[in-house]
């Protein structure tokens, strides 16, 4: 979107922006301010992934340290446990990293924990740990 000035009759002046998919199509008001929505409702999801990438990061690293496993496993792992329970993986993410500073994890998610870890140790080759 540019935004642009030009005079009108007097020295009033009426502002202007031209879409940048349809340049030769004026914008509205309505229009600028439903874009100035849009765009904040966009800067608010960015910023929620990017809080929920750092918590499923922390809790992959959480799975590594106690998996003793690779991180890609360790996404696996919090995947399967997601799955296995029909949790977000944020949420398990979440209730990990509580786990591992000391705190409790739900039954049906601590199972599914221990079952995805054991899973992969079995995969793992002979002479790694």
């Amino acid at each position: 979107m540019e935004l642009g000035r030009s005079t009108t009759q007097g020295n009033s002046m009426a502002f202007f922006a031209m879409s940048r998919r349809h340049p030769l199509q004026p914008l509205s008001v309505t229009d600028l301010v439903l874009e100035h929505e849009r765009l904040h409702e966009e800067i608010d999801q960015l910023q929620h992934a990017l809080t929920s990438h750092a918590v499923i990061d922390q809790a992959i690293g959480a799975v590594v340290a106690f998996g003793r496993m690779p991180p890609d496993d360790a996404w696996l792992v919090l995947r399967e446990v997601s799955q296995r329970t029909n949790i977000k993986v944020r949420t398990v993410a979440d209730h990990v990293l509580k786990f591992a500073q000391g705190g409790a994890l739900p039954d049906t998610e601590l199972e599914a924990l221990r079952r995805a870890l054991a899973r992969r140790a079995a995969h793992e080759p002979a002479g790694q740990s």
